[in-house]
């Protein structure tokens, strides 16, 4: 297996597509949830979704013990298809920040920029309230398991099965690990000049979402979905998401809540 297909999960391969949308999974996740959106977008639009060291064909692989490590391997992997042709990237929660830092890393080394960063469920990576509340790497078992509970996303026979979660709780501790130990102190200047949107659930954790706009010099969106904070998993949502995203990167437009 290539250090590519290692790297990336690409179920529906369009070699003719104008776009590619790379999608960086959420603490513990795996790559099979984003993989699954290229049958929602349109030919021109190719999603790859990344697959981190230490889950499904990578459950050999130790685990990422820092931000770094992990944009160093995704932007030196990347980067020949980076450079073929247009892209964006999407992250949820952890996937937010290791979106943000590793088009941050292709901007500062090699130039290159995504045409649009789509953050989901999270505070912007400098932001106060990032490093005023408790580590979740620090939590005791007890607490750590009423943390996951009450975020939702993980099903309640999979949080009650000790065999489910022997398999499931180190790729996610490894994640918010990375996430404790990621700290960004914001240039001057905004890093970024694309453009960056902003989804977020409305059930969520509330959180001054509009300190992003620090980060970029581009466009600046703030979308708002019904929910807590998965709520890219409800199928509705999961569609306006499509919608958005795909229209966006047609250049058609940006208005569709």
């Amino acid at each position: 297996m290539s250090r590519m297909d290692k790297l990336v999960n690409c179920f529906y391969k369009r070699p003719n597509a104008v776009t590619r949308l790379f999608c960086f999974p959420w603490a513990g996740g795996g790559s099979l949830f984003y993989a699954q959106w290229g049958r929602l977008l349109d030919e021109s639009i190719e999603v790859c979704s990344i697959r981190l060291p230490g889950r499904e064909s990578r459950h050999s692989e130790p685990f990422s013990p820092s931000m770094d490590q992990i944009v160093d391997e995704v932007a030196a992997i990347l980067l020949p298809q980076l450079q073929e042709k247009s892209f964006a990237f999407f992250g949820h929660s952890f996937g937010s920040f290791t979106s943000f830092a590793t088009a941050v890393r292709l901007k500062e080394k090699y130039g290159l920029e995504p045409v649009h960063l789509f953050v989901s469920g999270a505070a912007a990576p400098h932001a106060v309230s990032r490093y005023s509340s408790q580590k979740k790497s620090e939590l005791s078992d007890e607490e750590f398991l009423k943390w996951l509970s009450a975020t939702g996303g993980t099903p309640s026979e999979v949080l009650e099965n000790k065999e489910a979660m022997q398999l499931f709780l180190p790729p996610l501790k490894a994640d918010l690990r990375v996430v404790d130990s990621y700290v960004y102190d914001k240039p001057a200047s905004a890093p970024l000049s694309c453009g960056l949107t902003c989804f977020y659930g409305t059930e969520d954790i509330p959180r001054d979402l509009s300190v992003w706009k620090e980060l970029t010099s581009g466009d600046f969106n703030i979308h708002m979905l019904p929910g807590g904070h998965f709520y890219l998993k409800d199928p509705q949502n999961e569609a306006s998401l499509m919608t958005y995203m795909s229209k966006y990167l047609e250049g058609t437009g940006i208005d569709y809540f």
